[in-house]
């Protein structure tokens, strides 16, 4: 059976996810448009068709990561879920179901600190996920809860961090869960009342 080639956006979003999974097991080093080619299984030239530039690539992993990470963030149609739920469940499936994501935002973030372009895709990035969370904290009864989101994205990606490339590997998938929900409710709680 041949393999279908993705064709326009659904083409680009194959390009993304396969740059995305190369930076998670080659590193940046790893990354070319040849073998993103090669991953994505698409006609040699298809990736700096789309892409042409180095930068352009890299880009373009921030900008999908954040697709899915805005995804993830909202509630599944018909389901009311708790705001504090919805965080530890994004954390929680964030880290089961899309690590070679963290890989490569981490290893991505680390580059952004040379490559003023890609430092503004992660920025805006940040600024738009902190937005939908300060959202999620309002619903919590968080003062100022625009203020507030810095912190708990932060301490949200110290857990991310600690579980693809920590010590926090090491633990069950139920341990880990336990750890998540019982920092983000000492957050939230300590947010709301100021200690």
């Amino acid at each position: 059976m041949t393999k279908q080639v993705p064709l326009g956006t659904d083409r680009q979003d194959a390009i993304a996810d396969a740059a995305i999974h190369l930076v998670a097991t080659r590193g940046l080093r790893g990354l070319t448009h040849r073998a993103v080619d090669a991953e994505a299984g698409l006609p040699p030239g298809s990736t700096s068709y789309y892409l042409r530039t180095r930068n352009a690539l890299l880009t373009a992993c921030v900008n999908r990561m954040l697709t899915r990470d805005v995804g993830g963030m909202s509630t599944p149609d018909g389901l009311d879920v708790p705001p504090l739920e919805l965080m530890v469940g994004m954390t929680v499936g964030l880290a089961r179901d899309r690590p070679d994501d963290l890989i490569a935002r981490y290893e991505l973030s680390l580059e952004a600190s040379r490559q003023p372009e890609l430092r503004a895709a992660i920025n805006e990035g940040g600024r738009q996920l902190r937005a939908l969370l300060a959202q999620l904290l309002d619903g919590l009864g968080v003062p100022d809860p625009s203020e507030a989101a810095w912190p708990v994205a932060a301490m949200m990606d110290g857990l991310l961090y600690d579980r693809v490339a920590g010590a926090g590997a090491t633990l069950s998938p139920e341990a880990f869960e336990a750890g998540v929900r019982r920092s983000v409710t000492a957050l939230i709680e300590g947010l709301r009342t100021g200690r």
